[in-house]
């Protein structure tokens, strides 16, 4: 069968576009068989991955970063009813951090990810939902999307020190919000200073956000928690580039829960994204919720 590959020229602020021709060379060069669809904007990758799906091919890859995964499987997910079976998906990794790609444990090596796809064997990875988005390796409220909103602002620097800067800069500002979540067997009411929700563990490409998340096990994985004192927060950002023991999961003021469904109330808005790209600025609600294996990824 036919490859559509979907492109995404802006992901690494338009790393991709000058890596486009590297990519399509390791492709044909690996034997893989295909035809690529380029994103002209934001949400474009969605509606060229749904129509890639009603027209056959297979499998979708996408070339771009965690942005693009997340906007491809969307896609994916809108062109089949959810008792159906997903298209086969692969990456071709294009962007900044490449999270999911390292989560996975895959090559960022262009060469050695099309000798992965044209393996093609596959492994039913989760695929969750955040208010009936799809994402694939992350979402957040809170702190986290505070931090996608002001490195958006940012032209002076690059790549993850750009991502770094944000996080100091967003911790300084010290917000929090009041909040009501509900998980499977478990609440909280009061105030937050971040909500994050794990299907893989890193996020940034620095940051284990949810450290224990682990996107085959049926599971959502998500951390919550409030920091009153800018210092105690400026203290805990190290720790969460911690994979393992010294994580700042292990905080007082941090929990950690696995669940299948997880909501959200907010009484003052708060930016949200899922994948690394804001889909609301101004979220009270949210509904978090896990399709176990729902999405056929190929692995090594």
């Amino acid at each position: 069968m036919t490859a559509k590959v979907i492109l995404n020229p802006y992901a690494a602020r338009w790393g991709a576009k000058s890596r486009w021709a590297e990519a399509s060379s390791a492709l044909k060069d690996a034997g893989v068989a295909f035809e690529v669809a380029i994103s002209e904007g934001r949400n474009h990758c969605t509606e060229l991955a749904e129509q890639a799906v009603k027209e056959g091919f297979s499998p979708i890859i996408a070339a771009g970063g965690d942005g693009t995964i997340g906007e491809v499987v969307n896609g994916m997910s809108n062109a089949v009813s959810k008792d159906k079976p997903l298209t086969s998906f692969g990456v071709m990794p294009m962007g900044t951090a490449n999270d999911l790609v390292c989560n996975l444990g895959l090559p960022k090596d262009l060469n050695e990810a099309a000798k992965i796809i044209v393996a093609g064997k596959i492994r039913q990875m989760d695929l969750c939902l955040v208010n009936g988005r799809s994402f694939a390796n992350n979402a957040a409220i809170g702190l986290e999307p505070m931090v996608t909103v002001l490195q958006e602002e940012i032209s002076w620097l690059k790549g993850l020190p750009r991502y770094l800067y944000a996080a100091f800069s967003a911790i300084q500002r010290g917000e929090s919000w009041e909040a009501e979540l509900k998980w499977d067997d478990g609440e909280y009411t009061g105030p937050i200073s971040l909500v994050t929700v794990g299907n893989g563990a890193q996020t940034g490409g620095l940051f284990y956000m949810a450290p224990h998340a682990d996107p085959f096990d049926g599971k959502l994985t998500f951390v919550f928690g409030y920091v009153k004192s800018r210092l105690k927060m400026l203290s805990l950002l190290p720790l969460t580039m911690k994979p393992g023991e010294g994580s700042y999961i292990e905080k007082d003021e941090i929990t950690e829960i696995h669940t299948t469904r997880l909501t959200v109330k907010l009484t003052t808005s708060s930016p949200a994204h899922a994948d690394g790209e804001l889909f609301n600025r101004e979220l009270f609600e949210a509904d978090y919720q896990i399709s176990p294996g729902r999405l056929p990824i190929i692995m090594s």
